[in-house]
């Protein structure tokens, strides 16, 4: 009896990546391509069709095509382009970091539109848009996801409710918003925003794959990354422990605190929120290496506290837990030992997480239930007991690190939906 698979399709900053996940969310393979940019550069949509070719390529020659169930795409959140009446790209793409020039742009967002939209800011979204449709021959407006989505049915297919967020789509009211317009966008050249898992289309034969297979409406990479992880029920939440800290966390409720950078994507019903501390890996980095991290953790008993009640940056500045652009790293008194040194460091970090879901818990979150660790430093066993006792949460498993598994996951929500 062959596998009925589900494929996500990952499509990042460097290259593409396909998850195959079974009917009970097991990968079975994960296929990638990078990009060639010896052919152009990362905002040229010829570079990702290039990618999506060869990791699709790959895929195919790993499982049986025809058990294919349901496909799913995620992209990098905020990146647009303009496309002309043929669906071609006009011009590169304006990528997830690119900020507008025209300074009238985002002051005339920041004049119409509410505190809490994540349009505001010359790197939004909303703002590459406005900048976009004064490109001759424009049609329409689409994010990087939708494209994909496009190539692969072969027509224009809706855009969902996540990738749209900073782009100024209202998640609460479901639509774009009245001031949009005020703002200087031309909505009718905006895509029909449909529910995340939602089906929006099927495969037209393009790309290898067989024709008929239902396209399903993803989320922006960020969030599928933390669906991939196993995370599903509110209260979940999904720490990076990377150069920074970020916490993401699954709340039956929005959180919109621009104050600190938090904002929340729809995912269908349950709503998906997060914040980033400028504390992390680069603070730990600046007194220690890897090696002797993981030689000194060792040695720690997670069971215990220094007390030294540290709170480590890597410059002056935070924005969540607390928005304190004055904040001064605080890494003093110093201990006689290095270990003891490593461990006030950790715990200050772990104290910054736990600061940090109990202000997303303020703000209207649940309370946190269950903890998923990624990033680098998920592997620390030592720092991973010494945060569980300190969060008072469990530990739970991260069934996969690939984003792709969390748009395949969605294709899987869809079928199983249906049957």
């Amino acid at each position: 009896m062959k596998h009925r698979l589900a494929l996500g399709i990952d499509v990042g900053t460097s290259g593409v990546r396909v998850a195959a996940l079974d009917d009970d969310l097991t990968v079975v393979t994960v296929t990638k391509a990078a990009m060639d940019l010896s052919k152009g550069p990362r905002n040229d949509p010829a570079i990702w069709l290039g990618a999506l070719t060869d990791a699709l390529s790959a895929m195919l020659q790993a499982i049986d095509a025809s058990s294919i169930e349901a496909v799913c795409v995620d992209g990098t959140s905020g990146t647009v382009l303009a496309l002309d009446a043929a669906a071609a790209p006009i011009g590169h793409a304006l990528m997830y970091n690119d900020a507008v020039e025209d300074r009238a742009i985002p002051e005339a967002i920041a004049a119409v539109a509410p505190r809490q939209s994540a349009a505001h800011g010359a790197s939004s979204a909303l703002a590459r848009s406005i900048s976009l449709q004064t490109r001759p021959g424009i049609v329409r407006i689409a994010h990087q996801a939708d494209w994909i989505a496009e190539r692969l049915a072969g027509k224009p297919v809706p855009s969902d409710e996540s990738n749209a967020l900073k782009t100024g789509y209202d998640p609460v009211a479901r639509g774009w918003p009245g001031w949009m317009s005020e703002a200087g966008i031309n909505t009718g050249l905006l895509p029909d925003i449909v529910a995340t898992g939602t089906m929006t289309g099927v495969t037209s034969g393009a790309f290898g794959l067989p024709e008929g297979i239902p396209i399903v409406a993803g989320v922006s990479d960020g969030c599928a990354s933390f669906l991939a992880t196993g995370a599903s029920t509110p209260g979940d939440g999904v720490t990076a422990l990377g150069t920074t800290l970020t916490l993401k966390l699954l709340s039956d409720k929005p959180i919109f605190a621009p104050e600190y950078g938090i904002y929340s994507h729809r995912i269908g019903d349950q709503w998906l929120a997060g914040g980033a501390s400028n504390s992390g890996g680069e603070a730990l980095a600046a007194y220690f290496a890897p090696d002797e991290i993981a030689a000194l953790s060792e040695r720690i008993n997670p069971e215990t506290s220094t007390g030294l009640n540290y709170y480590p940056l890597p410059r002056t500045g935070e924005r969540f837990p607390v928005n304190d652009p004055g904040l001064v790293s605080r890494v003093d008194p110093r201990p006689e030992t290095r270990q003891d040194f490593l461990q006030g460091l950790l715990e200050g970090i772990a104290a910054i997480e736990k600061r940090g879901f109990e202000r997303l818990a303020e703000l209207g979150g649940p309370e946190l239930t269950s903890i998923r660790t990624v990033g680098g430093g998920a592997s620390n066993r030592t720092w991973t007991r010494m945060r569980t006792r300190m969060l008072n949460t469990s530990e739970a498993p991260v069934a996969s690190g690939e984003a792709a598994a969390g748009s395949a996951r969605i294709a899987w929500g869809f079928v199983k939906g249906r049957a």
